[in-house]
């Protein structure tokens, strides 16, 4: 006899349904799993032989071979464990077939058969819902996956309980969605003395999701405007939080189940890896990237991180995805972010400081910020420098607009871009913008068009400069409430692009 459950296999942040088949046959007695398991599958056997040993069921002195189908398919993970212990289940005639088919199933298995949270119970659910099968997981994973309210999701302690749900001898009660956190963020752009020009691009770039850099002397307060930019951002989408919930479902990051409407901020540190910044390792896990989507990534002492690091960043800040490559798989994460960028504008800090003269200067500054390459500077659509802030400036009362002021009209701005763009699927903010659509919508007049050849000539602006430049503006007008991009836009966005002083 046949039996199968069912189960999911994780290819990013999709789940791809896993016919998890059981037969037992005459032979020698063996316990054997095929269909590319990893280690952690290869081990579920004997989690499931001492779950059964716990429950006092008896495995017979037969042939057990457990195939995951499709069996081409890599299988990573201990959520296979309850799957494969449903499908044993079924072959000895202990559970019935057509309930097994009603479900699919996840979770890792105790000795004693508790079953124990596993991560990506969210994607689970969904591919459950589109094949139209109840999902049976931990207890723990109930409330997370439980947000995909098109299907039931039963959460179990025990691997007791869900043999009992799935004989109806006591069916277990359909799970809650966990909480939806949107925590108003306690930082407040009034904290920081002075930096006005810095406030500025940073309600453009939270405005047009245009990337930011930085450039400053150490204490200028670079740290502590980034970190002021996720409150200045407005709360995620129901579309865009579930979106940002999966992948850091996949990675294990969700707490009770609680999906936030707060913008992500994810600040790695400089000694990160390729694999922990952009994705990938043994199980091709997401990276900062991808935890950053539709949020916040900062990267302080930019030229800090390797070289190899940052030059992997610049496709996936162009086309929005990581695509980690496999000997037999291509696995793919979507990584829309806001690239926050912070340097010193030399190894020691204080290179335009006269009270600090270095011996070695500007040539420090040339090789400090030369580490970052040309074509990943010219992804920034905002450069600026981040002057120093004296101690006479401390003692000054708060300046500028409180953070909620700027988010207020940062939501304004992006609800024009979302009227503007909601015929063109993709485009969701001017950062986003190119092409044609992008010539129509930020088109300047006569005016504007000498004084942005003029600056491409000083300048030396590559074409995307160019069009870098033409996104700015249109966003600097969008918050200016005007349907055109006028002469004053363009100059400002032109000055955001002026050039550091780099050997790079």
């Amino acid at each position: 006899m046949v039996a199968i459950a069912y189960s999911v296999a994780f290819e990013g942040v999709e789940a791809r349904l896993v016919e998890v088949q059981c037969a037992v046959a005459a032979g020698l007695p063996g316990f054997s799993i095929v269909g590319l398991p990893d280690k952690a599958v290869s081990e579920a056997r004997e989690r499931v032989r001492a779950a059964f040993g716990a429950l006092a069921i008896a495995l017979p002195n037969k042939r057990l071979t457990v195939n995951l189908s499709p069996a081409d398919l890599p299988k990573e993970g201990s959520h296979f464990d309850l799957p494969i212990a449903l499908a044993v289940l079924g072959a000895l005639e202990i559970l019935p077939a057509e309930e097994l088919a009603r479900h699919v199933a996840l979770g890792e298995l105790a000795l004693d058969g508790r079953l124990v949270a596993v991560a990506g119970a969210l994607p689970a659910a969904m591919a459950a819902s589109e094949e139209d099968r109840a999902l049976i997981c931990p207890r723990a994973c109930g409330p997370e996956a439980a947000w995909i309210d098109q299907i039931a999701v039963f959460g179990a302690d025990t691997l007791r309980a869900v043999i009992d749900h799935l004989t109806d001898r006591q069916p277990l009660t359909p799970a809650r969605p966990g909480a939806l956190l949107d925590v108003p963020d306690s930082l407040c752009l009034t904290d920081v003395k002075g930096q006005e020009r810095a406030k500025r691009a940073l309600e453009i770039a939270a405005a047009g999701r245009h990337h930011l850099l930085m450039i400053g002397p150490p204490g200028a307060g670079k740290s502590m405007l980034a970190t002021r930019l996720p409150g200045m951002m407005p709360p995620l989408s129901a579309r865009e939080a579930l979106e940002t919930s999966m992948i850091h479902s996949v990675a294990g990051l969700l707490t009770d189940g609680a999906i936030s409407r707060r913008a992500p901020f994810q600040d790695p540190h400089h000694t990160a890896s390729s694999p922990a910044i952009v994705g990938g390792g043994p199980k091709a896990r997401p990276g900062q990237m991808s935890l950053a989507h539709h949020g916040v990534l900062f990267l302080d002492e930019l030229p800090e991180f390797p070289r190899q690091v940052l030059e992997t960043m610049r496709q996936p800040i162009e086309t929005g995805e990581v695509v980690v490559s496999r000997a037999n798989a291509h696995v793919r994460y979507p990584c829309r972010f806001l690239l926050v960028a912070a340097a010193n504008p030399c190894r020691c800090g204080h290179l335009a400081d006269p009270a600090r003269a270095c011996s070695r200067a500007p040539a420090c500054g040339d090789s400090y910020l030369g580490r970052i390459s040309g074509p990943l500077m010219d992804r920034f659509d905002l450069r600026l420098e981040v002057p120093g802030v004296s101690l006479q400036d401390m003692d000054l009362p708060p300046s500028g607009d409180s953070t909620a002021t700027v988010a207020a009209r940062v939501a304004a701005a992006r609800q024009v871009q979302a009227r503007r763009y909601r015929d063109h699927p993709g485009v969701q903010v001017n950062a986003e913008a190119s092409g044609p659509l992008l010539d129509s919508v930020a088109a300047p007049d006569a005016e504007g068009r000498a004084l942005i050849l003029r600056a491409s000539e000083r300048l030396g602006l590559t074409a995307r400069g160019y069009h870098r430049i033409l996104r700015s503006a249109r966003t600097i007008a969008d918050l200016d409430h005007s349907d055109r991009v006028l002469t004053r836009h363009l100059a400002e966005a032109i000055s955001y692009r002026l050039p550091f002083v780099t050997g790079g």
